[in-house]
């Protein structure tokens, strides 16, 4: 097979097709790992993968990181602990096999609430509801490179505190104390505009929207600046929108997207597996 790659919106997104995950040789990877630096999000149709393989393909990238803590804590497939299930699906004893449920998960970048966030995720469509549950995706360096010069000056040089007190989907964390204080809320502090680390280009890293705050200004002010900067880096123009079939692979990078998902009716099946490759250094602010 011959690889090729098809761009899936302007600004963010790939589809990478003539590829057997399965059985990948090293020119086939190089062409991967170029396809998702050009365009920060890949799609590879198609793919009949294990959790093995699933992993195999994953640890290409680089180290993994853990699931993160959701609101039933870290949820894996058993003897899998690098996994992540996302579903709404519940066991024998009526609890969920997963997390995030069939509702909206707001945009975000998963887990900016750290001080090294992972690179990438990963996910791998098992099981998909006959309609919703789509997901989009943000290109956040063609959001920055369009960013309006007065609201650009207004983030040059600071940092956002990303909180970590809730997910994408709106739970609270195990075990964690609920706020909608910023100050309060757990969190990292990172640069609102970051240096890109393989390609140096400069990025808008928002994390999520909720308790966010920007340094430097009074929490109206706060507000007022990243309700600029969301409604911008969220315009159709920067957006791309997965409608999923079985056998999708997603790959994303969350330095330099976000993304959301759709709600779907609960009493279908969706099953999505997700791995996540470890940070490979902390977000550095980009210098002009």
């Amino acid at each position: 097979m011959t690889v090729t790659v098809r761009a899936a919106s302007p600004a963010v997104g790939a589809e990478v097709s003539g590829v057997d995950l399965r059985r990948l040789s090293e020119p086939d990877f190089a062409a991967i790992l170029r396809a998702w630096a050009d365009h920060s999000m890949i799609l590879l149709r198609g793919q009949q993968l294990s959790d093995d393989d699933l992993l195999a393909f994953s640890r290409r990238f680089g180290d993994l990181d853990p699931p993160p803590n959701q609101e039933r804590g870290r949820i894996s497939p058993p003897g899998y602990p690098d996994i992540y299930v996302v579903s709404n699906v519940l066991d024998a004893n009526g609890d969920p096999i997963g997390a995030l449920g069939a509702g909206e998960a707001v945009w975000h970048t998963d887990m900016s609430y750290l001080d090294w966030p992972p690179d990438a995720s990963m996910l791998y469509s098992l099981e998909i509801p006959p309609s919703g549950g789509n997901t989009w995706f943000c290109g956040m360096q063609a959001a920055c490179d369009a960013l309006p010069a007065d609201l650009r000056t207004r983030i040059e040089g600071r940092r956002i505190k990303h909180d970590g007190t809730y997910n994408a989907g709106g739970y609270l964390r195990k075990g964690v104390t609920p706020t909608d204080d910023p100050m309060a809320a757990p969190g990292a502090w990172h640069p609102a505009i970051l240096k890109h680390p393989a390609n140096g280009r400069a990025t808008l890293y928002l994390g999520r929207r909720r308790n966010s705050y920007v340094e430097g200004y009074s929490r109206a002010e706060s507000d007022a600046v990243l309700e600029a900067l969301w409604t911008h880096a969220t315009e159709h123009r920067f957006v791309y929108e997965h409608v999923w079939r079985l056998g999708d692979l997603v790959m994303w990078d969350n330095r330099s997207t976000m993304h959301r998902r759709d709600p779907f009716d609960g009493t279908a099946r969706r099953i999505m597996h997700r791995t996540q490759i470890k940070g490979s250094a902390r977000p550095v602010a980009f210098a002009a």
